[in-house]
């Protein structure tokens, strides 16, 4: 193994001379303890190199490994319901090595090496088969059936396949030409998947958080922000979305955050249950833990590790979900590592790359036909990428956050203001949008109800008007407003805390499929259409206020999905509540 020799080391950089047989983004060992680091730079013999551990009493003489390899991490059935680190070490072996505190220098294989999986042949001998082929099964979980696609850059005429139970190394397959196929794949973590061809998608993701799907819908296949604050509930949104979006596969990945919000995931996620197969969450999760105790050098691989393993999934032809949380953190990891590169700074001390980095992560979702000939069944997967920002004092215009924007199409706007009124999900609709809102009409018009894009739009002229009429109540009084503005600032009031409103911790509310959230909408609005004919009548505004049927559209939400025709019942009911009303004599 050729090696070179240290020189410098700043924090979790290390420069090393001798490496004139290096590669960037190779692979190294650092010291007789082996710590992992990364090639990050070359001039001449010299090599810099980010070290993905803690690398106090390490000095000057001490030798570089090089191993020849870059980053990769290990692709195959096993990764379910796995807890890693940032660069693919399962948390729960390395429990088991060195107990509950990671020491330095020790490793584990990112799969399982001894275990069984009983494989499924797809093919059989004489078919031919080129990168991103299926062929064959292995029931991951009881949720997951595993694809084992032949490896992208391989191709030829099945030799021989197997049947029965292998371990991840044994051969399954074998080409005319030998090439051997196993379970077993490693792709680096810098290098995109490849896919046949993007497309464009029409299909929401659907999260059951009703200000998300009704106004800033994601679509499949889309990439999304949710900036905002301290305690604006970011983590707990992205969680919300975790658990109940009908992604078939979660990648969660938690890149400096603090070790309680991750210790809150590996809690709950595992005694989750998936509401629609009432199976363990986890069966379909995979979950990224790099805390922000953890050396900071390792959160810019855990966002890369953890996309490249969603990618490996949507090239089977499921659809992904990756939360990442946060990227703020990831780009002040990088803003270390070039501080001690001391390359030119860029704006706040970020590196000039910041804005291309974000791009290339971003560019990584995507609505896809996945890999394989195009004379077999095409698939079609999706990978949808979510990241939170974590903006000093909440200032949107950071560098982060508008290099984020310039590439995401949905911006969710978390703001203090809310999260302080107890107003959650705290996410603001004035300042909130999402570029696919058009692409999903059809969409919900089908699956919602008819007249949807109708209800929408004109919930959310409702929402904005209110914010002008505020403003004349805080300057001359409620009182100086018609009684047409009052009975609309009663409806956004409703649209506001019975409508985007939404307890994450109640049983019933925590999640609104797309016929429940439509017929909510609908009842709230069937009450300001009917209200003002009342008002015509001369009705006054304190007999709508009073009427009992406002408090059954609050009540709304604690409707059970079962008891839907409950909703329509109501809708009627405030028609006929309402065209009764007479006025007081």
């Amino acid at each position: 193994m050729k090696q070179g020799i240290i020189t410098k080391v700043s924090g979790p950089l290390v420069v090393a001379e001798g490496m004139q047989d290096a590669k960037m983004y190779e692979v190294v060992k650092i010291s007789d303890e082996k710590l992992i680091g990364e090639v990050i730079e070359l001039r001449g013999d010299k090599a810099s190199i980010q070290v993905y551990e803690e690398t106090s009493g390490i000095g000057p003489g001490e030798p570089v490994f090089l191993t020849g390899e870059s980053l990769s991490v290990e692709l195959g059935p096993g990764l379910l319901e796995s807890i890693y680190d940032g660069i693919q070490r399962p948390l729960a072996a390395l429990e088991e090595q060195v107990g509950p505190f990671i020491t330095r220098g020790v490793e584990a294989p990112g799969l399982n090496r001894t275990r069984k999986w009983k494989f499924s042949p797809t093919v059989k001998s004489g078919d031919k088969v080129v990168g991103g082929d299926i062929i064959g099964e292995v029931q991951e979980t009881t949720l997951i059936n595993h694809k084992i696609m032949v490896p992208p850059k391989m191709s030829g005429t099945i030799k021989d396949i197997k049947s029965g139970e292998f371990t991840l190394e044994d051969v399954v397959a074998t080409l005319e030409d030998g090439e051997e196929v196993r379970m077993l794949q490693r792709w680096s973590i810098r290098e995109p998947r490849p896919i046949n061809k993007k497309l464009l998608s029409a299909e929401p993701l659907i999260t059951g958080t009703r200000v998300i799907d009704s106004f800033f819908p994601i679509l499949k296949g889309g990439a999304g922000c949710s900036p905002g604050p301290f305690g604006s509930g970011k983590t707990v949104t992205q969680h919300q979305i975790a658990k109940w979006s009908d992604a078939e596969v979660i990648l969660f990945i938690g890149c400096g955050e603090r070790g309680n919000e991750m210790t809150d995931v590996l809690v709950e996620f595992p005694e989750l249950k998936d509401p629609k197969s009432g199976e363990p969450i986890m069966k379909r999760t995979i979950l990224i833990a790099n805390t922000s105790n953890m050396p900071v050098a390792a959160r810019e691989a855990s966002v890369y590790t953890g996309i490249t393993i969603a990618e490996y999934y949507r090239d089977m032809g499921y659809k992904v979900a990756l939360m990442a949380d946060s990227t703020s953190r990831w780009a002040e990891a990088m803003r270390e590592i070039s501080g001690r590169l001391e390359e030119m700074p860029g704006e706040e001390g970020y590196p000039a790359y910041l804005g291309s980095r974000t791009a290339a992560f971003y560019e990584r979702a995507g609505y896809v036909q996945c890999l394989g000939s195009k004379d077999k069944e095409i698939r079609e997967g999706s990978l949808t990428a979510i990241g939170t920002v974590s903006p000093p004092g909440g200032d949107l215009s950071e560098p982060v956050t508008q290099n984020t924007l310039r590439v995401t199409k949905v911006f969710w706007a978390l703001d203090a203001a809310l999260a302080y009124r107890r107003h959650y999900p705290a996410i603001n609709w004035l300042n909130s949008y999402s570029l696919n809102i058009d692409k999903t009409d059809d969409f919900m018009e089908k699956n919602a109800g008819p007249g949807w894009t109708e209800y929408r739009n004109e919930a959310m002229k409702i929402l904005q008007e209110e914010a002008g009429l505020q403003e004349i109540v805080r300057l001359v009084g409620l009182d100086a407003l018609s009684h047409n503005e009052q009975l609309l600032l009663e409806t956004s009031k409703s649209l506001r805390e019975d409508y985007l409103q939404q307890n994450a911790f109640d049983d019933i509310d925590a999640f609104t499929s797309l016929k429940k959230m439509y017929l909510m909408l609908k009842s709230i609005l069937t009450y300001y259409h009917h209200g003002k004919e009342a008002l015509k009548r001369n009705v006054t505004i304190n007999q709508l206020r009073e009427s009992p049927i406002s408090n059954k559209i609050a009540k709304a939400k604690t409707v059970q999905e079962e008891n839907l025709s409950d909703l329509e019942a109501l809708v009627d009911e405030i028609v006929s509540t309402l065209d009764e009303l007479q006025p007081i004599e």
